[in-house]
């Protein structure tokens, strides 16, 4: 349950209306005016509360649910206990997302307008609704769209733009970016600073100046402490909808496409490019120069070191389709005992 000290939920909302913002069916149809004042996990649900089924492993704890409403799929209905409305749909976790959407705003911006403890260059432009928190720096040419939250402490650099609805947290700092609508960053990013580039040379490497930009499309998720550098000649680019964790690396000159997921610890080398839906999971190494395809799934902690087609699942060092990696793991697994068995 949401701890009031830090949550207030919003509502209440009917099972109508939450029903018609997650595209899902009520029934039985005479409760759709029941009233819904939280979201909550199924075990722990109240007869006010909305839950979600969407793992067959929590079947028991949906069966013995108190929630007042539950989004499943049609398939596990007949398991509801007696009394409870059901919100019926294909993918509950989404429908689940969506109105948890509604009770706790992804951006929350509390109190519209400048702190008198904020630093605001004469030229910046700063759109309607917008919050602009203590200690935050904004230099000169900024602009900042409507209904944006800077946090605590942030930096935004001299002509950086930041969209509508974004969420910037506390302490990040913007360089050399263009932000799209409704980013959320979330507190220590650093992004646009120069991408590592130098020429190597014994008698002492050479900076290379690092002359291109960010550009973070509409609806993207930069988790804590993640980096992106600045390109160094043409642009770094997240595309629309990616969502990346806290503690990724993503060098100079690389390319997200569309929706890609990025988990901690990830490191993406300069220039590499990626295509649409691309989940990179926790501590993979990506080399430079490369393109990954649409669709590719990346186990963790594995290396890439080449290209990969799209379409498919990876996993090992180097990165090799993942029956290639299982039998490469149980080949070694055999020559592990029978080696032992050797010296026994």
């Amino acid at each position: 349950m949401a701890d009031p000290r830090f949550y207030q939920p919003r509502g209440p909302f009917t099972l109508a209306e939450l029903a018609a913002l997650s595209g899902t069916e009520v029934t039985p149809e005479n409760v759709a005016e029941r009233p819904m004042r939280d979201v909550a996990p199924l075990a722990k649900a109240g007869p006010d509360d909305i839950s979600f089924l969407d793992n067959k492993l929590y079947i028991q704890d949906f069966e013995a649910s108190e929630a007042g409403a539950v989004f499943v799929h049609p398939k596990h209905a007949a398991k509801a206990p007696k009394g409870m409305a059901l919100l019926l749909c294909e993918q509950p976790y989404k429908a689940y997302a969506l109105a948890a959407q509604a009770f706790y705003p992804l951006v929350a911006v509390r109190a519209p307008g400048i702190s008198a403890a904020a630093t605001i260059d004469g030229t910046a432009v700063i759109g309607a609704g917008s919050q602009i928190d203590a200690g935050v720096v904004v230099g000169a040419g900024v602009t900042i769209g409507t209904d944006t939250r800077i946090g605590p402490n942030g930096v935004i650099g001299d002509n950086v733009a930041v969209g509508d609805g974004c969420a910037i947290g506390a302490g990040v700092s913007l360089s050399h970016c263009l932000i799209g609508d409704r980013v959320t960053m979330h507190a220590g990013a650093r992004v646009g600073e120069p991408g590592f580039g130098f020429a190597q040379d014994p008698a002492g490497h050479v900076k290379v100046p690092q002359i291109g930009r960010v550009i973070i499309h509409d609806d993207a998720r930069i988790g804590a402490n993640t980096t992106i550098d600045r390109g160094a000649g043409s642009d770094t680019i997240i595309g629309p909808g990616c969502m990346i964790d806290n503690s990724v690396q993503i060098g100079h000159n690389v390319q997200l496409g569309r929706g890609c997921v990025v988990v901690a610890q990830v490191g993406i080398s300069g220039s590499t490019r990626i295509d649409d839906f691309v989940v990179l999971a926790g501590q993979v190494g990506v080399a430079g120069h490369l393109e990954i395809g649409k669709g590719a799934i990346v186990a963790a902690k594995s290396g890439i070191t080449r290209g990969l087609p799209g379409g498919q699942t990876y996993g090992g060092i180097p990165a090799v389709p993942v029956t290639e990696w299982r039998r490469q793991v149980a080949t070694l697994a055999r020559l592990a005992r029978r080696k032992r068995k050797e010296t026994e």
